[in-house]
């Protein structure tokens, strides 16, 4: 029975060679290969909930897939064994699997400066999540996550998902909304419109209103109409322009008559000077007329 029985060993044995080795193309063809591909590893760091976020999914840059997520944990579990319970951060630590034939590690270091971020994103409806790299320019609104481990892979930081601040807005106006005074404003808005009820037609006491007000100036501005319609403004007018001229030939005499006062004060001030002069220089002369003949002294006694 043994000689029997090897073929069959032998055929099993080949049938098992056959299978694995096909199971091994299928692995290659359907995974593209990625196996022997040149990779790398990072993570981030996440505040908010990943609902809808799973190992294996997609990592995206600006729409181009280039990697997968491999696990999703706590860093209480993962970096903070160690720290106290209270005292744990409890982020969400996701790490992901970047093929290097797409982007390679030192081009997320220096993107890492242009403000290079990971937020998870949902594909439209179908609820399912994947992670995306992109420039996000609102990134220095938003501090990086503080923690105070050694990351095992390098850090790419994180931005909250959009839904995330969608619904934390919404609670917000909510919010506001509660706390509004709605009484307190309708008292208000009651007052200003009695206000605004006084102002227009009066309270019926002093105010006349502003709709009485402008029926009195319409009636003045018929007045003023009916006045220009009977040509007493063109007379007016004329008698204005007459008296303007009488004025102006009144001011021109006056002027005259200054010009010629102002001569003779000249005139008199010059004469009142020339009177000053002599009466300092020969105060008889305004006494006897001419000075008297000048008097020769005598010469050794002798008076000729």
């Amino acid at each position: 029975m043994s000689n029997n029985s090897n073929p069959n060993y032998f055929r099993l044995g080949i049938f098992v060679l056959a299978a694995i080795g096909a199971l091994l193309t299928i692995v290659l063809i359907f995974g593209s290969g990625q196996l022997f591909k040149k990779s790398f590893m990072v993570e981030t760091y996440i505040k908010q909930s990943v609902t809808g976020l799973d190992a294996g999914a997609a990592v995206r840059f600006r729409g181009v897939k280039i990697g997968q997520v491999t696990s999703i944990g706590l860093s209480g579990n993962i970096y903070e064994n160690e720290v106290p319970m209270p005292e744990r951060r409890e982020y969400v630590v996701v790490r992901m699997q970047i093929f290097g034939d797409k982007v390679q590690l030192s081009h997320l270091k220096t993107y890492l400066k242009d403000n290079l971020r990971a937020r998870v994103k949902s594909m439209g409806i179908t609820g399912v999540n994947y992670m995306e790299l992109d420039f996000y320019p609102s990134a220095d609104q938003y501090a990086s996550l503080a923690y105070s481990w050694e990351p095992e892979y390098s850090v790419i930081p994180s931005m909250p998902n959009q839904a995330d601040e969608i619904i934390s807005g919404i609670q917000k106006l909510i919010g506001a909304l509660n706390s509004f005074d709605v009484d307190g404003t309708q008292k208000k808005f009651d007052t200003l419109l009695g206000n605004l009820n006084k102002l227009m037609a009066g309270d019926g006491k002093d105010n006349a209103g502003l709709i009485s007000s402008v029926g009195d100036l319409n009636i003045l501005l018929e007045r003023i109409a009916k006045v220009t319609d009977k040509d007493q403004l063109n007379i007016l007018m004329r008698e204005l322009v007459a008296t303007m001229v009488s004025l102006r030939q009144t001011v021109t005499s006056v002027q005259g008559d200054t010009t010629a006062t102002l001569e003779n004060l000249r005139q008199a001030s010059e004469q009142l000077n020339e009177f000053a002069r002599v009466a300092s220089q020969s105060p008889s002369t305004l006494i006897w007329g001419d000075p008297p003949a000048r008097i020769t002294p005598p010469m050794n006694g002798v008076q000729k």
